[in-house]
């Protein structure tokens, strides 16, 4: 879905094991400490663990940067960098320069855990209207995916805490978005959803460029939440005609500026957690004052 050069690339790391127990580690139902049940088959990351016996994302992400740094220094042909570590990003990013184009591919710790889909996910995934009960049953019974990530509410930040990731599902909804099964596939007919999002897509990233301070708190994770509740809102194929993406555009772009103006925007798979929360209020009412001006104005930013 990248619009612009194709030069920013996400690898997740998986890292199967077995039996962990996951305990809420605050009331967003997304950030988990991870504890080993009882003799885990997996003793090599016993030495990741803190002294509270939970595993340490921060253990963890250290190991594997200086494991990364070390490789790079083998790759000859090409110029490769790890860039400076970001504070709470769960990410370790790779600066490959190689002409024509730089590119940076960021590494993500992921843990693949053979657990049930915690309580808080019950609710979340509301897909049935829009792609099927089965479906729905189908993508529940996938793996559990957990993301190196601090989560920033807690008061001492000990870099222990997990967050779920949801991104082997949202992939498979991107490429089987159709109610009918023939959606956009050669022979069948074509849909403008995909078109919606890389718009709206391309929209923040130019806003973002332009106003990277005041537009820090958003990020392109709002946008593909939005898309999916639209798909939602609006199930059919029919609602997304691929002749109608200006008016499709508008509906999908107006239920994001809702959200943004009451400042909530649910998590799709966890309805409790709120990604707009009040703290980050500034950055929404910026965001949504741009974007009415840009629907008022034909979109001045597209022209370019």
């Amino acid at each position: 879905l990248q619009i612009s050069e194709p030069n920013e690339f996400d690898i997740m790391l998986v890292i199967p094991v077995a039996r962990l127990q996951l305990d809420e580690s605050d009331d967003t139902g997304a950030y988990y400490y991870l504890t080993f049940k009882r003799n885990p088959k997996e003793k090599c990351l016993l030495k990741y663990l803190d002294e509270d016996g939970k595993l340490s994302a921060f253990k963890m992400l250290q190991a594997l940067r200086a494991i990364i740094k070390q490789e790079v220094k083998n790759i000859k042909n090409v110029e490769v960098t790890v860039k400076r570590k970001r504070a709470g990003s769960p990410a370790i990013t790779l600066q490959i320069k190689n002409p024509p184009a730089e590119i940076s591919v960021d590494i993500i710790l992921t843990l693949k855990v053979q657990h049930s889909w915690p309580p808080s996910t019950r609710d979340g995934l509301k897909i049935e209207q829009w792609l099927g009960r089965k479906v729905r049953v189908d993508f529940r019974n996938e793996s559990l995916y957990l993301v190196a990530k601090q989560n920033k509410k807690e008061k001492v930040l000990r870099g222990n805490t997990w967050r779920l990731s949801f991104s082997h599902i949202e992939k498979a909804m991107l490429n089987n978005h159709g109610s009918s099964k023939t959606c956009c596939e050669s022979d069948g007919p074509k849909c403008c959803r995909k078109g919606c999002l890389k718009l709206l897509k391309y929209l923040l990233e130019q806003l973002k460029m332009k106003y990277t301070k005041e537009l820090e708190k958003i990020c392109s994770y709002h946008v593909k939440t939005a898309f999916f509740h639209s798909c939602v809102m609006w199930p059919k194929d029919t609602d997304w005609h691929l002749g109608d993406l200006d008016h499709c555009f508008q509906k999908y772009l107006g239920y994001f500026l809702d959200c943004l103006q009451k400042s909530h925007l649910p998590h799709f798979f966890i309805p409790q957690y709120n990604l707009l929360s009040l703290e980050d209020k500034a950055s929404s009412d910026f965001l949504s004052r741009e974007i009415n001006y840009q629907l008022n104005n034909r979109f001045p930013i597209f022209q370019g």
